[in-house]
């Protein structure tokens, strides 16, 4: 099965979108009241669900839930939310083209021009050390699609899913809509967070597995470093969130670590660890050139 096919000459440009309406559904409340009391300036309809929707409410903005949008409550306890043609159709809808314009007319279906999800903890409950039964409650089906969904007609909708993005957004109303270029770059984020969130679901239910059939690796750029291995090669840090290692290790003072300092002090670390007592190790170019051992009778080993 493969998605429909049309004349590139239908396609009316599309650039500046004028936000109408946004659906917002987070998890992380983070500088939640901040965004919504400014589109509520901007004369943006807000549509939310069930914890989102009180906390908006509750702080005097006005909010429609989303069951008065499909018609339908929110069920089995929270599961079941904006699973909806009602919703969806207002995502996906390419209003590009003059047949979904027509459509979403004929079904009365108005347009979500924003779209604000950040996704279940699932990474937290696990590392908490959660119970499975609750790990399984934090895998979160809605926002995924919701995320997916409007990340895949960016050419219509911003998908935000990062608070820090919260102040461009903002900005972005104000001056009239968002542009193509920004929904394209959120659009590219939003693909990594479900990317990412699927990639630790896997690797939990392939947790007891010693070599599982496939897995994935998910890091964010946490920097891009001065050079990388040559002074005329380029380079940039990635992390892995609840990693452990030189890479999250903070830096107390000098300039910025290049590419070669990781690698060296990577290197220190790992040639340190090898030994039981407390140990230093210098290393030049990867390789360690002298390492010192804590004696096991001194009074103090560091120093």
């Amino acid at each position: 099965m493969s998605g429909p096919l049309h004349d590139p000459s239908m396609y009316s440009s599309r650039d500046e979108v004028k936000v109408n309406r946004a659906l917002i559904s987070v998890s992380d409340k983070t500088g939640l009241l901040d965004l919504a009391r400014a589109l509520t300036q901007a004369g943006v309809e807000i549509v939310s669900t069930g914890s989102t929707a009180s906390t908006i409410r509750d702080a005097g903005i006005t909010v429609v839930d989303v069951s008065d949008v499909t018609g339908f409550p929110e069920s089995l306890d929270g599961r079941v939310k904006t699973l909806h043609p009602g919703v969806h159709a207002g995502i996906l809808a390419d209003l590009r083209l003059e047949s979904h314009e027509q459509q979403l007319r004929d079904l009365d279906i108005r347009p979500f021009e924003l779209v604000v999800v950040n996704l279940y903890p699932f990474r937290e409950t696990v590392v908490a050390g959660a119970p499975d039964a609750d790990v399984i409650e934090q895998i979160d089906i809605g926002g995924p699609a919701l995320v997916r969904a409007s990340a895949k007609n960016h050419a219509n909708v911003a998908i935000v899913v990062e608070p820090a993005r919260y102040p461009e957004i903002i900005a972005a109303v104000r001056a009239g809509g968002t542009n193509l270029q920004l929904r394209t770059q959120l659009a590219a984020t939003a693909f990594a967070h479900t990317a990412a969130y699927d990639s630790a679901v896997s690797a939990w239910f392939s947790r007891g597995e010693k070599f599982p059939a496939s897995f994935s690796v998910s890091s964010q750029r946490a920097s891009v470093l001065r050079y990388g291995e040559n002074a005329h090669q380029e380079a940039a840090l990635y992390t892995e969130q609840g990693g452990h290692g030189i890479a999250q290790a903070e830096l107390l003072g000098g300039k910025e670590m290049s590419y070669n300092n990781y690698v060296d002090a990577d290197a220190a670390v790992r040639a340190a660890y090898d030994f039981i007592n407390p140990a230093v190790a210098i290393i030049k170019h990867a390789n360690p050139c002298g390492i010192a051992v804590g004696r096991d009778k001194a009074v103090d080993q560091i120093a």
